[in-house]
Formats: structure tokens, C-alpha cells, sequence
């Protein structure tokens, strides 16, 4: 049986068949796939990498089974999709998974064809498991693969722990132990046992807090919009594909973006860390619904649009348009005077981090330093913008470079 040092569990120790599986080709790819993709832009220590997270996740969902008595051969199958449940990341994790859906209809917890037709799936299969109904765990199908992914899955509690130890940010600390210690399961949902409601909103104040610090933190979105785009552009330039780049780890992507001649100035850009800078980073009341609501195709017209009104090349223009807020762990349930309640309906906090997260909310529009100006008047004409709050100051931009300095980033 091996025993794993890990830096936020300490000891892992991996049995039955989740210790074959570790040396299958898909869960050692993860080796070579960083957690948070260019967050470690802004967080230098930001290098953990999806492997050890599914050793955690893995650790998690076995102290689960057995807090809530699942044994034999249901448990080996969650145990193995926590393990499983990140191998169908494409390079940089979420960074490029919607152009890789757009091009595939396939999510990263799509998982069926890379659990059935590779190594894999042979270790399963040799342990009379079927990769399907791993698959479908993964995908959050039937009771048990609520732990998987769920409102209170197992995936969560891992990730925000160790993002927040990697990053140094304190906010994703949550009591895991005692989450998993509270989990059961009523009219066959998974819910937080009763006096547990403090303990639900532990975990969506901790989602709430690490998301404008470290997961839509803006040089974060910065750097993930470039690579989203320069994967595009790799794609349209040369005949790989959307599939062969889910396959791809890390340095795949980046070695293919460094030698295709469309793509060469942001691999160059990427190694020496220098981004694209805001022209525009707008509130959501001084946003236009239809804006907020642009597909991709009305986003890429959009900034040609700009780009013709301030006379650069379209290559030169990007426009983020944040997904509208959301809180999916503020649906959780939680058991209140034998009765299973939703969590939203529960807790005051619900109501008042939903106010912070609109907020927060951005709509950047990010370009070269040498562009800012007529960049940001020109999307604010095209996008029809709230023109007094909408660019970004001189003053404000400088500001933000020197906090970047300091690693305040």
C-alpha cells in the first residue's frame, strides 16, 4: 500500500485499485497540469498541480465512505472516480475548457471516452469495475457521486484548502474534517447533519473570499484570456485540434503555441510575463445587460469593432465578459429541526455575498500598455459603457503596477 507525503494532508495512504491507477498514463499526465493555471502568475508558489489535488480528493472521499458506512465494492468505484475526476483537464485546467467545449461539447468531467479506451480502463476493468459507472461518479450521476461533485463534494473541500496553503492566501481555510464528519445523506441527497449550518456557510464564505483574491483575481483573468485566445489562434493556424489539445498537458500547449508563427508573440509575452494591461475594468450596474449576455461570436465582433475605432490590429483587443455571479454552494442542504433546508434559506450570509458579488463583478477589455487610451475610449463607445467609471485611470494602472512588484499581484 503507498503512503504519500502530501503537504496539506500530510499522510495518504492509496489502496486497492486507486493504487494502480496511479501509474496509468491519464492520472500521471496530471503530474504536468498546475492546479490553477496562470493564477501562479500573480502567486509565484502557486505550482501545485491537479496530481496532488486528486490524491487529496481521494483521501477526502475515503475518510467520507467511511464516516457514512459505504463499504465493498460502491466505495472502490468513488473512490476511484475522486481520483479520476480531474483527468479530463485539458493544459492549464480551466483556462482553455470552454474553447475546448465549444469545439467538442466536452467538459473536463466528460470523462467516458478516456476511462474506457485507455490504460485506465483496463486497471478498472481488472478489477470488475466498470468505467461507465465510474464515469458517471465523476459526472456527479447517482447517490454516491454527489461526494464527487455535488454542492458538498469532496472535490471542494480539497481544493480550496490547498489553493489557499499554495497561494499563501488565507481565506479558502475551511474545517473539512468536520464537514465530512457531518455529511449524510437524507431522501438520498447528500446533506450536512443537524447544527451544521455554520459549518455549510464555512465553505461558501470560503469560495466567496478566494474568488476575487485568487481565482478571478484581475491579472489572473488577464493572462487566462491571452492563452485562451492564443490557443485559438493555434488552432486556427495549424491542424491540431480541440481533442488533441485536451489531451496535451502544460508544456505541450505552451511548446506548440512557441512554434507557430500566430501565436509566437504571446508564448514570448507568457515566458516574460508581460501581460496585456486594462483599458477598460467595468462595474456591473454600468454594463449593459445585452453585453453581459454576448456569446462568443458577438465578443470577437465586438472587438474588431473597437479595435477599427482605435485604429490597432484586432490582435490587440480582448473583451472579458465575466459570467454573471453565481453562488451553486449557497443551494447545499443542511438539516434544521429534522427538516433538510437549503442553505440560502437558511443562513442571512446568502443574501448579502450575493450583493458583494455583484460587486465585484468586471468587465475588462485588456491591450498592450501603449494602447490603453484609445482603446478604453473606444470600447466605451462600442460597448456603450458608463463613460465615467468604466476606463481605467492612468493613476489606477500605475498603482496596480506597483503593487505587482511587491508580489501584491
Amino acid at each position: 500500500m503507498p503512503t504519500i507525503k502530501d503537504s496539506v494532508h500530510d499522510h495518504i495512504e492509496v489502496d486497492g485499485v486507486a493504487a494502480e491507477l496511479l501509474d496509468t498514463p491519464p492520472v500521471q499526465r496530471l503530474r504536468r497540469i498546475s492546479q490553477l493555471g496562470t493564477v501562479k502568475l500573480v502567486y509565484p508558489s502557486a505550482n501545485h498541480t491537479r496530481f496532488e489535488h486528486s490524491l487529496g480528493v481521494y483521501h477526502l472521499a475515503d475518510r467520507a465512505l467511511a464516516s457514512l458506512g459505504v463499504e465493498g465494492r460502491e466505495a472502490e468505484r468513488v473512490r476511484a472516480a475522486a481520483l479520476l475526476h480531474d483527468v479530463g483537464h485539458a493544459p492549464f485546467s480551466h483556462n482553455v475548457e470552454t474553447l475546448i467545449h465549444r469545439r467538442t461539447g466536452l467538459y473536463h468531467d466528460d470523462v467516458t471516452d478516456i476511462l474506457t479506451e485507455s490504460a485506465v480502463g483496463d486497471v478498472l476493468r481488472d478489477h470488475d469495475i466498470d468505467p461507465e459507472r465510474v464515469a458517471g461518479l465523476v459526472s456527479g450521476e447517482g447517490r454516491y457521486g454527489q461526494l464527487v461533485s455535488g454542492e458538498l463534494d469532496v472535490d471542494r473541500m480539497d481544493y480550496l484548502v490547498r489553493d489557499a496553503h499554495h497561494t499563501g492566501v488565507p481565506y479558502g481555510t475551511i474545517d473539512h474534517e468536520r464537514l465530512i464528519r457531518e455529511l449524510t445523506f437524507a431522501d438520498g441527497d447528500l446533506v450536512l447533519a443537524e447544527g451544521n449550518v455554520q459549518t455549510a456557510e464555512s465553505l461558501l464564505l470560503a469560495r466567496a473570499l478566494m474568488n476575487p483574491t485568487v481565482y478571478t483575481q484581475h491579472t489572473a483573468r488577464i493572462s487566462k484570456g491571452m492563452l485562451r485566445r492564443a490557443t485559438e489562434r493555434l488552432l486556427q493556424a495549424t491542424d491540431w485540434t480541440a481533442g488533441d489539445v485536451r489531451r496535451w498537458d502544460d508544456y505541450d500547449l505552451l511548446t506548440a503555441l512557441r512554434r507557430c508563427e500566430a501565436t509566437a508573440a504571446f508564448a514570448r509575452r507568457y515566458d516574460e510575463r508581460s501581460l496585456l494591461k486594462r483599458a477598460v475594468w467595468a462595474e456591473y450596474d454600468d454594463v449593459p445587460e445585452r453585453v453581459r449576455k454576448l456569446d462568443h461570436d458577438q465578443i470577437r465582433a465586438a472587438e474588431d469593432a473597437i479595435a477599427d475605432r482605435a485604429d490597432v490590429s484586432p490582435r490587440e483587443v480582448i473583451v472579458d465578459v465575466e459570467r454573471d455571479p453565481a453562488m451553486r454552494e449557497s443551494t447545499s442542504e443542511v438539516i434544521v429541526n429534522d427538516e433538510v433546508r437549503r442553505l440560502e434559506d437558511e443562513s442571512p450570509l446568502v443574501s448579502a455575498l450575493r450583493d458583494v458579488q455583484h460587486q465585484r463583478w468586471r468587465l475588462g477589455v485588456y491591450t498592450p500598455a501603449e494602447t490603453v487610451d484609445p482603446v478604453g475610449a473606444a470600447a466605451v463607445e462600442e460597448l456603450e459603457l458608463d463613460a465615467e467609471s468604466a476606463p481605467v485611470s492612468e493613476v489606477q494602472e500605475n498603482l496596480h503596477a506597483t503593487l505587482d512588484e511587491f508580489g501584491a499581484e
